[in-house]
C-alpha cells in the first residue's frame, strides 16, 4: 500500500464505511441505548481547548513514552476490540503486526481471533491480553498461565461488563451481539469482584490492568490492591448509557492515583490534538478503539500502519505548536474549558467526512 493511498484520518473512516456491511459498520460506530455516553466522549474532548506556549525551540519533538517498562514510540495503545476479525481477516494478529511497525503496544481481546498464542507470535511488539471471565478460578488460571507462557506484558480485566448492554442498533436489526455468541457462561463476568482481583494479584507476578474504571473510589481500591494500570474507560459508550465522557473524568481519577499507577484512557480519541489533551490532563497513554477498527476495515494492517503514521504526525505537530518537545512538559495549564463548535457524534472529529449514508 502506497503512502499516497491515505493522507488524512477521515479517509480511513470513509473507506471503512464503503467496505463494511451495515451490521458491521453499526457494530463499530454504535453505542448503547440512546448513545448519550458515546456522544459525551466526543463532547468532553471538543469542549477542551489547547493553550499553546510560543518562542520555544521545537526542532526536535519526541512523542515517546514508557508503559509497563516498555518503551513506546507514541503514547497510544491499540485497545482490545472483540470480533476484530470482522474488520480484517488477520484479526488480533494483524493489529499486533501494525503495532510492532509503529513501535506501540497492542491489547488482544479474548473474544477475537486468532488464539492468544497466535497473536503473541505475530510480532515482537509489547502486548497485553484482555480477558472476559467466562469460567471459574480454574478456568481463569489456565488462561493466565497461557498468557504468561506466551510472553504478554500484562493481563487486562475488563470490569465494566457485568451484564450485556442493550445496543439498539443491533436489536432493531435482530442481530445477536457478537460478544453474546462467545463461548462460556456469562454469570462469571457478573460475579467478578475485588476478591478475585486480589486473588490474581497475589498468585501471579504479572501486571494487571483494570479497564473500565470511572469512579474515584474504584480507582482508590485499585491502588490499594497494587494494580499497575488504571484504565479509565466507558467501553466507548457501549455499556452504561448516560455516563460522563472519559476526558471529563480524567482529572478526578488522576488526583486519586497520582503517580502510584499508570493511567490509561479511551473514549472517542481519534486525533493528535485529542491525545495531547489527554496527556496534558494526566493520562500516560490513550487507547485507540474505533480508529483502529476503521483503519483495519479500510485496508488491513498496512492501512493501520499508515493511520498510526499520520496520527504520529498530528501528535508531533500539536506538541510543537504547543511549544513542547517531550510529553513530560505537558500539564493541565495547556488545557482550558471551551464551548463546542460541532454537534458531538462518533464522527464529529472528521468534519470533512462526506458519507452517502448520513444516518451513519
Amino acid at each position: 500500500m502506497s503512502d499516497q493511498t491515505f493522507k488524512t484520518l477521515h479517509e480511513f473512516v470513509k473507506a471503512a464505511h464503503l467496505r463494511l456491511n451495515q451490521i458491521n459498520w453499526d457494530y463499530l460506530i454504535g453505542g448503547t441505548e440512546t448513545e448519550t455516553t458515546l456522544r459525551r466522549n466526543r463532547h468532553a474532548i471538543d469542549t477542551k481547548a489547547l493553550i499553546p506556549r510560543v518562542l520555544c525551540d521545537v526542532t526536535a519533538v519526541d512523542p515517546s513514552c514508557e508503559i509497563l517498562g516498555q518503551p513506546l514510540a507514541l503514547p497510544v495503545v491499540l485497545a482490545p476490540i472483540g470480533s476484530l476479525q470482522v474488520f480484517d481477516s488477520q484479526g488480533g494478529a494483524g493489529a499486533a503486526l501494525a503495532a510492532s511497525q509503529a513501535g506501540i503496544m497492542s491489547m488482544a481481546s479474548s473474544v477475537c481471533s486468532p488464539s492468544l498464542e497466535e497473536i503473541a507470535a505475530a510480532s515482537d511488539a509489547p502486548k497485553v491480553y484482555q480477558l472476559y471471565v467466562r469460567g471459574d478460578e480454574v478456568w481463569v488460571d489456565e488462561i493466565v498461565d497461557r498468557v504468561i507462557e506466551s510472553g504478554y506484558q500484562a493481563l487486562c480485566l475488563t470490569v465494566d461488563t457485568a451484564v450485556l448492554s442493550r445496543r439498539e442498533r443491533d436489536i432493531a436489526k435482530r442481530v445477536v451481539p457478537t460478544s453474546q455468541a462467545s463461548p462460556g457462561d456469562f454469570k462469571f463476568q457478573a460475579q467478578l469482584n475485588w476478591r478475585e482481583v486480589a486473588r490474581l494479584k497475589k498468585k501471579y507476578n504479572l501486571p494487571i490492568i483494570l479497564k473500565g474504571i470511572n469512579h474515584p473510589l474504584d480507582a482508590q481500591k485499585a491502588i490499594d490492591l497494587g494494580i499497575e494500570v488504571v484504565y479509565l474507560s466507558n467501553h466507548g459508550g457501549r455499556q452504561l448509557d448516560q455516563s460522563l465522557g472519559s476526558l471529563d473524568l480524567l482529572p478526578e481519577i488522576k488526583a486519586v492515583i497520582g503517580n502510584q499507577a499508570t493511567l490509561m484512557i479511551d473514549g472517542g480519541f481519534y486525533r493528535g490534538t485529542d491525545v495531547v489533551k489527554a496527556i496534558a490532563l494526566g493520562a500516560d497513554a490513550v487507547g485507540l478503539g474505533r480508529l483502529q477498527g476503521w483503519a483495519l476495515a479500510a485496508g488491513g494492517p498496512e492501512a493501520l500502519m499508515q493511520c498510526l503514521k499520520i496520527l504520529r504526525h498530528e501528535i508531533c505537530e500539536t506538541m510543537a505548536l504547543c511549544g513542547v518537545t517531550k510529553l513530560s512538559e505537558l500539564d493541565p495549564s495547556f488545557v482550558r474549558a471551551a464551548p463546542a463548535v460541532t454537534e458531538p457524534s462518533v464522527l464529529s472529529a472528521f468534519p470533512l467526512l462526506n458519507l452517502t449514508d448520513q444516518g451513519y
